[in-house]
């Protein structure tokens, strides 16, 4: 019997998961949690095999901070299932720690494997998320490391170096470095440019509504 916990902030997206797994044999439901501090919280009490992570989780902590502390209790798998695609959430997530990474589109026999590939120790990536990490192996001088990537939303979020480097706990001369190297890797000359071309090509997300902010800062 595989041990599920399942993370996500939307009651409707849990009804509808607790279906699907209800009618699988060899699956036990055994919690629920809407934030990433009560998921956390729950698979250290209940001891799952696999915990079924979102990354969006309201104003608490992020899926992927919230996969790095179940990875570190050790035991647990951390199965990201999410409507994010980007390389930012995907190298994110992956390097917190979870075993695997579907979207939530994924048909429910999809899903079905890879929670009992993630509970034997094997990865499970849904296509669209492999194809695009097999990009960046192929194409290394494009590809932004997650420090990069991390920086690059915050610029699309319409921070400014100083606020960047409060938040990151950085100077603002690594900060103006890691730009530096973006640009170059983006072939671009501005943070607006590199917004827009990491946005275009699959990097970040963009909110349209800082993306006023982001000029600004230029």
């Amino acid at each position: 019997m595989i041990r599920i916990v399942l993370v996500d902030d939307h009651p409707v997206v849990r009804s509808g998961l607790r279906a699907m797994l209800a009618g699988e044999p060899g699956f036990e439901l055994v919690g629920e949690a809407a934030t990433g501090e009560d998921g956390v919280e729950a698979a250290g009490r209940l001891r799952p095999d696999v915990v079924l992570m979102d990354l969006q989780l309201g104003s608490g902590i992020h899926g992927s901070e919230a996969t790095r502390r179940i990875v570190e209790l050790g035991g647990p798998k951390v199965l990201v299932l999410t409507t994010f695609d980007t390389d930012a959430d995907i190298v994110t997530a992956i390097e917190a720690g979870a075993t695997g990474y579907l979207l939530k589109d994924a048909p429910s026999e999809e899903l079905h494997a890879a929670i009992r590939s993630a509970a034997g120790g094997a990865s499970a990536l849904a296509p669209s998320v492999a194809f695009r990490l097999l990009g960046r192996v192929r194409d290394r001088t494009a590809v932004l490391s997650p420090r990069e990537l991390e920086v690059l939303s915050l610029v699309a979020a319409g921070l400014s170096n100083r606020e960047i480097s409060k938040r990151m706990f950085l100077s603002e001369t690594t900060v103006k470095t890691h730009l530096v190297h973006i640009y170059a890797k983006l072939g671009v000359d501005s943070r607006t440019a590199a917004v827009a071309a990491a946005t275009q090509r699959g990097l970040i997300r963009l909110d349209e509504s800082r993306l006023g902010d982001a000029r600004n800062r230029r």
